[in-house]
């Protein structure tokens, strides 16, 4: 193998409206492509609007391709715990159905493994004062979400959902994680 060939991985979380999370993952060097869908339900192509009736078993994720000699794993999951809150279920804010629970759907074994001692550590740590009650899942199928839905937050930064819910993420996203920005793309 080319020592200067990306390694191409995949990741698949959740965690409430996945505008909020496709705006803080554009944001990311070595994230290379980051998609909005549905995953873990039962039912075969779900619509959002099925999805949103909370009946489908699926759940708003971000389906996202990095290169983890840019990023690692891990590294994506700590930016996850950090732009939303882990500790209520099937909730984010005024979100509220199984469809905004928080949710990491592994690949891999040491995707699994990543998550489980991530969730370990913050705990131990006591980073959140209540319990995480985030699920970790094996991947299923992805689901892309409508066309309208993907780069929400690129083609609609002033409507008022983007403006009270993700605006404040992508500041917590470059106050804490500035490093780890792409520079062409610093978030406003």
């Amino acid at each position: 193998m080319n020592d200067a060939a990306p390694t191409r991985e995949q990741a698949t979380l959740g965690g409430g409206c996945f505008w909020c999370l496709e705006a803080v993952y554009e944001h990311v060097q070595g994230v290379e492509q980051v998609e909005s869908g549905y995953m873990g339900g039962h039912i075969v192509n779900p619509s959002y609007e099925a999805v949103c009736t909370g009946t489908t078993g699926h759940a708003e994720v971000v389906h996202i391709i990095f290169d983890s000699r840019v990023i690692s794993y891990s590294e994506l999951l700590e930016i996850f715990f950090a732009v939303h809150d882990p500790t209520t279920r099937n909730r984010q804010g005024y979100d509220v159905g199984p469809q905004y629970r928080s949710v990491i759907f592994y690949h891999s074994l040491d995707q699994k493994l990543a998550a489980d001692a991530m969730i370990t550590m913050l705990s131990r740590a006591g980073v959140f004062s209540n319990p995480i009650v985030t699920e970790v899942a094996p991947a299923g199928p992805f689901y892309r979400a409508e066309a309208y839905h993907q780069r929400y937050y690129f083609r609609n930064p002033s409507q008022p959902y983007c403006t009270f819910q993700i605006a404040p993420k992508l500041v917590k996203l470059r106050e804490r994680f500035s490093a780890r920005l792409k520079q062409s793309s610093q978030p406003s």
